[in-house]
């Protein structure tokens, strides 16, 4: 079963490469109010205040000011999740249980530190390389 992709509405606000920067007024997909939302907009809207920009592939070849509808592909956004919650809490977790094996209480809490440094640390080099879950992109322009 394929997912599809997430859409949202923006503008293009400027070009860099093949790549543009998109502000949107809304966080999220736009379906919190709809069966299945998860209403994370709700909870972005209490972090974040005013519009975001994100920086997406341009094929399309929009231009500055264009209004625009920007997909993320499928499963991209619970990829992220995962990668963003699953590597730090599984590492903490087999941190946490290697350190118990070894040395009880005390090494149970240094294993699980280290393993959850060791997760951020892989995380942030990761995302250094250029690790992407899933480029979002232009799929409609509207001059």
């Amino acid at each position: 079963m394929s997912e599809q992709a997430t859409r949202i509405q923006g503008i293009v606000r400027s070009l860099d490469g093949d790549s543009a920067l998109v502000e949107v007024a809304q966080g999220g997909c736009g379906r919190c109010h709809e069966e299945g939302g998860c209403g994370g907009q709700s909870l972005t809207q209490m972090f974040c205040s005013g519009p975001r920009q994100y920086r997406v592939d341009n094929a399309s070849g929009a231009q500055a000011g264009e209004q625009v509808v920007v997909a993320v592909p499928g499963g991209a956004i619970r990829q992220a999740a995962h990668r963003a919650y699953g590597v730090p809490i599984a590492a903490c977790l087999l941190g946490g249980l290697l350190g118990q094996s070894v040395g009880g209480d005390l090494a149970a809490m240094a294993g699980a530190l280290t393993g959850l440094a060791l997760a951020f640390i892989y995380l942030r080099l990761w995302a250094r390389q250029g690790g992407r879950v899933g480029q979002p992109y232009i799929i409609s322009r509207h001059p």
